[in-house]
């Protein structure tokens, strides 16, 4: 995806906090990380599995797992999803959620509740950071 690690960067510069809280089992994440070149960006202690809590996405179990874990308040957190399930978790976490609607339904992650963006470059601008 474009202009994916160099937007983590900057959110990383200014000073926020990142993590993948995944649907997927660990183990799956790591490995699209760095088929990625991402894992440089993503240590192990900010992965977060939908294993590791009892309901998945769409409930909002899995983000307020990674945000404890992260020691952040769910109102100040914000979710990056392609997926509506995933914006449903987010928003019933009461956290901000963006859609990433590039390659996903954009009228279906607007339903959800997602703000729509539609290139990683938008990101940070979005998130008024860097």
């Amino acid at each position: 995806m474009p202009g994916v690690a160099e937007t983590v960067r900057r959110v990383k510069a200014a000073g926020v906090a990142v993590c993948v809280a995944s649907q997927g089992k660990l183990a799956k994440t790591r490995l699209s990380l760095k088929l990625t070149k991402l894992d440089d960006l993503f240590p192990d202690d900010v992965l977060f599995s939908a294993y590791s809590v009892p309901r998945g996405k769409p409930h909002p179990d899995l983000f307020l797992h990674a945000s404890q874990a992260m020691a952040a308040e769910p109102t100040r957190c914000a979710v990056i999803e392609d997926t509506p399930s995933g914006v449903t978790a987010a928003v019933a976490a009461g956290m901000r959620a963006f859609g990433y609607a590039a390659d996903s339904d954009a009228a279906a992650l607007r339903e959800a509740g997602a703000e729509l963006f539609g290139a990683m470059e938008e990101l940070a601008g979005l998130l008024r950071v860097g």
